[in-house]
């Protein structure tokens, strides 16, 4: 029975991706700017549905100014999740770009897919100095990979040095922390029952064969929160920056224990 559920909310997946895929990449023919979220926004939300992902938020997330949020990571799923509330690019590793079905999704939703390695930060900052001279706000994920949302690893403090640019006086950074309550309808009990979401490296299991897993499940439960933000230019060393970010994410982590 389970299988069989899944197998129904993969084909729901598909069907809502091939409705949107189309009209999308017709508006980016023609448009990137804001209103150019609201098709992912929709598909993101949609997809939500579909595989059961349910959060609450604590904080305000904000908007009106260019924010880059940072945010822990526990799963590709985590997109979907941070997607259906904020209208803003997500930043990616290179690496994303030739995932099955979801690195083109990727695309479309106007991702930015930058090389990770310290030595590769200064292109890849001049890569995205476009779009944050549009006045984009993005997403990123500083930890540099995802996690089992046990602990949050140390942030990369290069990936801070996009909002401590000259000319970025105005940018506004939000550190957001995403913890799991429930899994399949109660808190986790074991790493194994937690890595039904999270999707961390030490999981030998491929993309499609977790989607799948967690499909087989009655989803999932979340809360996204949104710290103080903190205006980039109130700092001169990014490596200060990111620890400050990093404090605040890991203050607000919520590890769910078994009733």
């Amino acid at each position: 029975m389970n299988s069989f559920k899944a197998s129904l909310k993969m084909a729901a997946f598909l069907v809502w991706t091939l409705v949107l895929v189309p009209p999308q990449m017709i508006i980016l023919a023609f448009h990137k700017g804001k209103h150019a979220y609201t098709i992912p926004f929709l598909w993101e939300n949609g997809v939500r549905m579909i595989f059961q992902i349910r959060y609450s938020i604590e904080g305000i997330p904000l908007t009106g100014h260019q924010v880059f949020y940072m945010s822990n990571h526990l799963s590709y799923l985590d997109v979907p999740l941070l997607g259906s509330i904020l209208r803003a690019s997500f930043v990616a590793k290179s690496e994303v770009i030739n995932w099955p079905v979801f690195g083109f999704l990727s695309k479309l939703q106007q991702t930015e897919f930058i090389e990770r390695k310290r030595t590769s930060i200064s292109q890849e900052t001049n890569k995205l100095a476009a779009k944050i001279a549009s006045g984009r706000s993005l997403i990123i994920f500083p930890e540099g990979t995802s996690t089992s949302g046990y602990e949050v690893l140390p942030f990369k403090s290069s990936l801070f040095t996009l909002a401590l640019s000259p000319g970025n006086d105005n940018i506004f950074i939000q550190p957001v922390t995403i913890s799991l309550l429930e899994v399949n309808g109660r808190a986790p009990q074991t790493k194994d029952e937690q890595d039904h979401y999270a999707w961390p490296l030490d999981l030998e299991m491929g993309l499609p064969e977790h989607l799948f897993r967690f499909a087989k499940t009655s989803g999932a439960k979340l809360v996204v929160k949104f710290h103080s933000p903190v205006k980039a230019a109130d700092f001169d060393d990014r490596k200060v920056l990111a620890k400050t970010c990093h404090d605040s994410v890991s203050s607000g982590l919520v590890i769910a224990k078994a009733a």
